[in-house]
């Protein structure tokens, strides 16, 4: 499938994952639509929604529009796809990477982090499929694409992190119950999620810092696996929990090194593998 004209809608994609799988489909010309909240320059945060704009416009031909939004909203998120629908003509594929992450026992779980977790995890990934799947309907090759993991009811994922476990287990509902939900429409709705840990602000700022960055793989892995699972036929791939390393061993990659961010340093498994 060539991405050549299509319309792809990624939230959290101002920096990370989501700006990496930006890049990867503008190059193969599609035209992107990134959401973020960072407008301004941030401390601790790499680039805006605009500077990234402007590394993905240099990357391929197709053209793209970065939206300033916040998906805990249900005005913000009607915003969102107008504007998407209004520069564009539609919606092709939905990709929901935003996501919030809390790491806390439970004594140790602020109200403010539970919502924030659920607010954009659980509930701003619904309403925006929601508001998505109308235009998906109309697409040719649609699909929805969920960065969350496979669901593994190992009751220890639970113990050591109960409300985030929750929400990215909620994002992973969203994907079983949506895929069996759209067949109907021929809308192909899966879950990706890294084998080991990714190279982002997360990471860096909130669980391992500098040490678990050098154990980390580059944002680049996802996004070449979430090329890859997209190109597929939406009607036949639909309901799946894939992760990065074996998707690009489907397609024949058996060296690694390159997404690795110190190929000396030994990998991190990332959550829920």
């Amino acid at each position: 499938m060539t991405f050549e004209n299509k319309t792809v809608l990624i939230t959290g994609g101002s920096r990370g994952i989501g700006k990496a799988i930006a890049l990867r489909l503008a190059r193969e010309g599609a035209n992107t639509v990134i959401v973020g909240k960072t407008a301004e320059p941030h401390p601790k945060l790499d680039g805006t929604i605009y500077t990234a704009a402007e590394e993905i416009a240099k990357a391929g031909p197709g053209k793209v529009l970065p939206l300033q939004g916040d998906i805990r909203y249900e005005e913000s998120i009607k915003q969102i796809v107008q504007s998407t629908v209004d520069t564009f003509g539609g919606i092709d594929i939905l990709i929901n990477n935003a996501s919030a992450i809390n790491l806390s026992p439970t004594e140790q779980t602020e109200t403010k982090r539970w919502d924030l977790m659920h607010g954009i995890n659980v509930r701003g990934t619904f309403l925006m499929c929601q508001a998505a799947i109308p235009y998906l309907k109309k697409a040719h090759n649609p699909h929805i694409l969920n960065l969350s993991p496979p669901l593994n009811m190992d009751p220890g994922w639970f113990a050591k992190h109960l409300a985030y476990t929750m929400s990215k287990y909620g994002m992973s509902m969203i994907v079983l119950g949506l895929a069996e939900e759209m067949k109907a429409h021929r809308i192909g709705v899966n879950a990706l999620w890294p084998k080991t840990t990714i190279a982002t602000a997360a990471v860096q700022n909130l669980l391992g810092g500098d040490f678990l960055m050098q154990r980390s793989r580059i944002p680049d892995i996802v996004a070449d696996a979430a090329f890859h699972i997209l190109g597929r036929p939406s009607f036949e791939c639909t309901g799946n929990f894939f992760i990065d390393e074996e998707i690009l061993k489907e397609q024949g990659v058996t060296d690694f090194t390159h997404y690795a961010v110190n190929p000396d340093q030994k990998l991190m498994m990332d959550l829920f593998i």
